[in-house]
C-alpha cells in the first residue's frame, strides 16, 4: 500500500478519468458452437471483475492497488488461464508467471515458474514492494512469497480436468506447444469436457493466449497494470513468456500509458511490446490508438506475433485491440456500467 503522502489529491476532472480496464486472453472464434450458457459465464465473470474495481477507484484506491485485485480476482476464476484453471507444461504441471507495474515511479515486480504460489500477481507485488529486486523465479520466488505471509497451495489445488484433457489430447495428436484456448477446440472437436459441463469458451481454445491483466487510472492521476498467465498447453518445463517481463508483457509509466498483453510470448519479448507502446507515445509523439496499432498490425507481425493488448493512457483514454479474431476484454468507469466483450464487433 502506498503512504498518503506519496499520492497527490485528485482533481475533478483527474477523477472523472479513472478508468479499469481487463482481458482475459485473445485468438480465434468459435462462435457457430458456442452456447448462450457458456458465454454468458465469461462475460459475467469479466462484468464481475469490473464492477468491483469501478467501486475501489470511486473509493479512491490507488491504480495499483485496483490492478492487482483485478488479476487476482481473474486468478481465482479458473475459465481463464491464470492460477486456479492453468494448463499444463509437458510433464503435466503448473508453471506460473505475473508481473505488476507502478507508474509513478517505474517500480515493478515479477515472479517465474513458480508452482505453489495460489496468486501469483500477489507475490509479483510483494517482489516490487519488500525485495529490493524486480523478478524471482521457481522455488527461490516460494520461499520469498511464504515468508511475506502469501498462502501456499498444493500444486494440484490449480489442476482442473478440462486443462489435463487438453494436454492429452495436444500430445497425442503432435501439436507441440497449444496456447490455452487453442487446446480447448481440440478438446471440444475430440468430444471432450472442456469447460462449465460440456461446453468451451467463445474463444477457440485451440487458437487462444491464455493470459489475464489490467490496466488502470487512478482518481490521482496514476497508471498502473499486471500481468499473469499459466503459460501455453504442453510447453517445455522452464519456458518463460512475455507476461512476467516488464516492458514485454506489461508496463505502466505515468508519463505515458499502461500495457498489459496477452499473445505469442516469444514474439511479444522479442518485439518489447507494451514499452514500445509507451516509446511511441512518449518520444514519437503517437496517440494512444496509434501507438497501439503500429505495434499490434505493424510490429508483432514482422516477429510472427499474434495477439492483442488493453492500455490505458494517462488522460484517461482507453485502447483494446487485437490481431486475431477475438479477445475476452472489459472496461468500466467509476459510477458507469461495464463494457464487456468478446467478439471484434462488439465496442
Amino acid at each position: 500500500m502506498s503512504s498518503p503522502s506519496s499520492i497527490k489529491p485528485s482533481s475533478p476532472a483527474t477523477a472523472a478519468r479513472a478508468v479499469l480496464a481487463i482481458h482475459g486472453g485473445a485468438g480465434t472464434l468459435r462462435r457457430a458452437a458456442m452456447s448462450p450458457e457458456a458465454e454468458a459465464s465469461y462475460r459475467e465473470a469479466l462484468q464481475r471483475i469490473l464492477a468491483d474495481g469501478a467501486q475501489r477507484l470511486r473509493d479512491g484506491d490507488t491504480a495499483l492497488d485496483v490492478v492487482v485485485e483485478a488479476v487476482r480476482q481473474l486468478e481465482e476464476c479458473e475459465l481463464f488461464n491464470a492460477g486456479k484453471g492453468a494448463v499444463y507444461t509437458a510433464d503435466e504441471r503448473h508453471e506460473l508467471d505475473a508481473s505488476v507495474m507502478d507508474g509513478r515511479d517505474r517500480r515493478a515486480g515479477a515472479v517465474a515458474g513458480v508452482t505453489r504460489l495460489r496468486n501469483p500477481v500477489l507475490a509479483a507485488r510483494e517482489v516490487m514492494a519488500h525485495s529490493g529486486h524486480v523478478l524471482m523465479i521457481g522455488r527461490a520466488a516460494e520461499h520469498f512469497a511464504l515468508g511475506q505471509g502469501l498462502e501456499m497451495v498444493a500444486p494440484e489445488w490449480f489442476d482442473t480436468p478440462q486443462r489435463l484433457e487438453q494436454l492429452r489430447l495436444a500430445q497425442a495428436r503432435a501439436l507441440g506447444q497449444v496456447l490455452d484456448h487453442d487446446g480447448q477446440s481440440v478438446v471440444a472437436e475430440a468430444g471432450g469436457a472442456g469447460v462449465e459441463g460440456g461446453t468451451v469458451g467463445p474463444i477457440d481454445e485451440q487458437h487462444k493466449f491464455g493470459t489475464v491483466g489490467a490496466v488502470a487510472l487512478d482518481v490521482h492521476g496514476h497508471l498502473a497494470a499486471a500481468t499473469s498467465t499459466g503459460g501455453m498447453t504442453n510447453k517445455r518445463p522452464g519456458r518463460v513468456g512475455d507476461s512476467p517481463i516488464p516492458g514485454a508483457g506489461c508496463y505502466a509509466d505515468d508519463r505515458s500509458v499502461a500495457v498489459s498483453c496477452t499473445g505469442t510470448g516469444e514474439a511479444f519479448l522479442r518485439a518489447v511490446a507494451a514499452h514500445e507502446v509507451s516509446a511511441l507515445m512518449r518520444i514519437g509523439g503517437l496517440s494512444l490508438a496509434a501507438a497501439c496499432e503500429r505495434v499490434l498490425f505493424e510490429e508483432l507481425p514482422q516477429v510472427q506475433g499474434d495477439g492483442g493488448l488493453i492500455a490505458v493512457g494517462r488522460d484517461g483514454e482507453v485502447y483494446l485491440g487485437f490481431n486475431t479474431e477475438g479477445m475476452y476484454r472489459g472496461s468500466v468507469r467509476p459510477g458507469e456500467t461495464p463494457f464487456v466483450g468478446v467478439y471484434r464487433d462488439e465496442g
